[in-house]
């Protein structure tokens, strides 16, 4: 194929709004999927049996599955497990070396089951930040070496870190940062024009920075601020949380002197408002304190773990009533 044909409309995944599509061309899409198999250390001469636990029509799971596959020589597993018990049945199926390619929702399912994965050579994790806590709980209970990826819809891949080990991401070579009226932009390499980043990157290097979560996630309360990411960090480190957001209520819910709120959706079978509450206290500033905190059976994540931005306001309107 020529390199300059159109090969794929992609949408953004619409965590924050409406979908979006961009053009990806063929010799670019390549392009950035061999940077990224050079970067996992696939391009050993050794074929590599490829499980994904991520949708292939996703960008991340087109990229890092099928694409890939193709560019690394790898064999690529038609199944696509989603319980921890399929997932080890399927590594398991497969011959060595194995790579998981998975995203952090699954992997804390994985630990939570308490199973006995089959030796893994590698376990590849987007869609979400990893914390350190839980990228080194995988490498040591594995066995395995986890690598982080980091991209977007607008950009493709463009920077890995092993998670256990340092909180900077790299760059993809010839992928550069700059920052312009506090907001960074990412070019060259793979990357079709200059792209602004969603999220609020600090550079460190020529070819490092550090993420300190999406633009869209600040929020101020009080002339207090901090990230929805942060806080939805705190709270699923604490025992008994098994899954858990901070959401930001819109006007319709808002309270009665204007003042922005926050709610929190939780699963915590364990655990009440009261204890939850008080562990919160002892994390985050007071003012960030859910109101109200509620508790679910489960959070309306996607395939790839996200939670869509409408599929929060749904589950916000099934549970709150307008303030009078």
């Amino acid at each position: 194929m020529d390199s300059d044909q159109l090969a794929a409309y992609v949408f953004t995944s619409g965590s924050t709004g409406t979908p979006l599509p961009y053009k990806k061309t063929w010799g670019r899409l390549l392009r950035c999927v061999h940077d990224g198999a050079s970067r996992l250390g696939l391009l050993d001469g050794r074929s590599h049996a490829i499980v994904g636990t991520v949708p292939p029509q996703h960008m991340y799971g087109f990229e890092s599955s099928v694409l890939l596959g193709l560019q690394s020589g790898s064999a690529l597993c038609a199944e696509r497990p989603f319980y921890p018990a399929d997932i080890c049945s399927t590594l398991g199926a497969v011959p060595r070396p194995r790579v998981l390619i998975s995203t952090p929702i699954h992997l804390r399912a994985l630990l939570a089951a308490e199973v006995e994965l089959p030796p893994t050579d590698l376990i590849v994790s987007a869609t979400a930040p990893l914390s350190q806590d839980l990228a080194q709980e995988v490498e040591q209970r594995f066995a395995t070496r986890l690598l982080e990826i980091y991209g977007s819809t607008e950009t493709g891949q463009i920077a890995t870190r092993r998670t256990a080990q340092t909180l900077e991401w790299q760059l993809w070579p010839s992928v550069s940062l700059t920052l312009k009226d506090g907001q960074a932009w990412a070019q060259g390499g793979h990357i079709e024009q200059a792209t602004p980043m969603c999220d609020v990157l600090e550079v460190t290097g020529e070819d490092r920075f550090r993420l300190h979560g999406r633009m869209a996630d600040l929020v101020n309360i009080a002339g207090k601020r901090s990230s929805l990411a942060y806080l939805n960090h705190q709270l699923n480190c604490i025992d008994g949380v098994v899954d858990g957001t901070f959401f930001l209520l819109d006007e319709t819910h808002a309270s009665s002197t204007g003042v922005t709120r926050l709610a929190a959706f939780v699963v915590a079978p364990g655990l009440n408002a009261a204890a939850l509450t008080d562990e919160l206290r002892k994390r985050i500033d007071p003012v960030f304190l859910p109101r109200p905190l509620l508790f679910v059976d489960h959070l309306p994540r996607n395939g790839t773990g996200k939670l869509p931005h409408d599929a929060l306001r749904a589950l916000a309107a099934a549970h709150l009533r307008p303030t009078p």
